[in-house]
């Protein structure tokens, strides 16, 4: 596993002893971020995705690109050198441990393009054996017991589409229908069966294939979210955590002969009633061109006639991810406390097919502002909510957007809270680690040949217009969207004569970085949203 210093993500490696839980650090390394991957089929080796730097590049920085470190950590070996960012899943090495399998781009020409690699285990003869066209994204899942096959996700015609590639021969057989968006994730220990992730509508719910037919099983499980799909117990089990809109995640195992599940790590809620939990609804509002945009819609219960509700349009990160219908502690919280909540899968989301996930491409705050204001507009439309008490609020690419909306649509907005912001692209870029820079790349195009466009979407050219009580919070160690990205928009608003405590808050974490998974950290949180939503709504 790897550690990090208070959010900083400069992780280190360690490994942990199962039986008697020791543990030991195989790395220190403290200007590289380490990612362990998987064992090698013989315990002695582990893959690692990271930055270091490689022996040859000493003086430039480092690329993520694969690696492998001795068990004991006495040996550490560049696998690959490639210029644009190599990953390698839990599932990179082949069963008998000839080979390892990756995913990188080599293609200068088309960022957004993703193709399949295999090399040595020692670093030699890196070759790409799965590329179904040029800009579609190929990705791998788990390698087939034979060590030939492989299980793999293309998004070219349209959808993610799970299938099977035959390494030597380059053949795929598709599994997945066109027009449904599913990743391959891992084979059964004896290879007959393929657990796959079936994703509608924000419901995203394991599928299993037959190899040698074909044939699928969705598992019968309530929408919510689903990751894992693990097989045990001689293959007739999958391990699945599992969570709907009301109940926290739990893991279960998930009996394929009986189409049962069993909890075997039940959630836990201390002194909440589950009760206070209200359901979501998976919605569709209109957008300025006619484009339905998928929501999930959080309404507080017992709503007495003719109240009227504050409402919060939350945006996601990414902007290359979503909302689920899974457990979401932020919506409930907010629900419960009396705001109605609605988080928009704006353009750039995934789940909802490649023309949508790339709709926001060299546009960040273009169209999918658009659709975040259409969101606001939307809840305008509910009989139950106060059109004059509206929040936008998000972190990250959605801290990001929280920005621009509340500069660009200055008078939608009654309160805006950024949480880990972006405020400024080209001084993002500065400070950025290398794949970061690419994926800034990928989305926003160069920061020289584009400079135009990224000056427009940069919300602190347009401080001026910011009109609502406006929330910062940014933790000091955030190595994605550095805490200058706060700090530059708090002291823009102070020259132009706004007033801290009045017309804006600030608030920086300290010990912490991108986010947290500590509770203490996260009853933080939630306890400064709170006070504020309180004292300015």
């Amino acid at each position: 596993f790897g550690k990090d210093t208070g959010g900083n993500e400069q992780h280190d490696l360690y490994a942990i002893d199962v039986t008697t839980g020791a543990v030991r650090q195989l790395s220190s390394d403290p200007g590289a971020e380490e990612h362990a991957a998987e064992w090698s089929p013989d315990d002695e080796w582990l893959l690692v995705n990271t930055n270091k730097r490689l022996p040859e590049a000493l003086d430039r920085p480092g690329q993520l690109n694969l690696w492998k470190v001795k068990r004991d950590g006495t040996s550490y070996v560049p696998l690959t050198r490639h210029s644009f960012p190599a990953f390698a899943s839990a599932s990179g090495w082949s069963k008998d441990g000839t080979r390892i399998a990756y995913v990188t781009n080599e293609d200068m020409s088309d960022l957004k393009n993703r193709d399949g690699y295999i090399v040595d285990p020692d670093g030699t003869h890196p070759r790409k054996v799965w590329s179904v066209r040029k800009g579609s994204q190929d990705t791998f899942g788990g390698w087939h017991p034979d060590s030939r096959r492989i299980a793999v996700t293309s998004d070219a015609s349209g959808d993610n589409r799970a299938g099977i590639l035959d390494v030597e021969t380059g053949e795929v057989r598709w599994l997945s229908a066109e027009g449904v968006e599913e990743h391959a994730l891992r084979f059964s220990k004896d290879g007959r069966l393929l657990a796959c992730i079936r994703n509608h509508e924000s419901s995203v719910t394991p599928v299993i294939y037959d190899v040698s037919t074909g044939a699928a099983r969705t598992l019968k499980l309530p929408a919510g979210f689903a990751v894992g799909a693990q097989f045990f117990d001689q293959d007739r089990k999958l391990l699945v955590t599992y969570s709907t809109d009301v109940t926290r995640s739990s893991l279960v195992a998930y009996d394929l002969a009986s189409d049962t599940y069993e909890t075997l790590l039940a959630p836990e809620y201390g002194s909440i009633d589950r009760a206070a939990f209200v359901p979501s609804a998976h919605v569709y509002y209109p957008t300025f061109d006619g484009t339905q945009v998928p929501a999930i819609l959080y309404t507080p219960r017992d709503i007495a006639p003719g109240e009227r509700l504050p409402a919060i349009v939350h945006v996601h990160g990414g902007p290359t991810a979503q909302w689920y219908r899974g457990f979401d502690p932020f919506a409930q919280f907010l629900a419960d406390r009396g705001f109605v909540v609605i988080e928009p899968n704006i353009r750039g989301s995934t789940g909802y097919g490649v023309a949508f996930r790339d709709a926001a491409i060299r546009d960040w705050g273009g169209a999918d502002l658009e659709d975040v204001a259409a969101a606001a507009e939307y809840l305008k439309t509910l009989p139950y909510v106060d059109a004059g008490r509206l929040v936008v609020f998000g972190g990250s690419y959605g801290g990001f957007m929280t920005l621009i909306a509340a500069t660009k649509k200055p008078d939608l907005w009654k309160a805006a809270i950024a949480w880990v912001g972006i405020s400024d692209l080209h001084a993002m870029w500065a400070e950025s680690k290398e794949h970061f820079r690419y994926f800034l790349r990928e989305q926003m195009g160069d920061p020289e040949d584009d400079r135009a466009l990224w000056r427009d979407r940069s919300a602190i050219e347009f401080a001026d217009q910011l009109r609502a009580k406006l929330l910062m919070v940014h933790g000091v160690n955030d190595p994605r969207c550095p805490v200058s990205q706060s700090r530059i928009f708090r002291d823009k608003l102070a020259q132009l004569g706004r007033t801290e405590g009045q017309d804006f808050e600030y608030v920086e974490l300290g010990e912490e970085g991108h986010g947290s998974a500590d509770i203490q950290q996260k009853i933080r949180t939630f306890t400064i949203l709170a006070d504020y939503l309180d004292r300015v709504l």
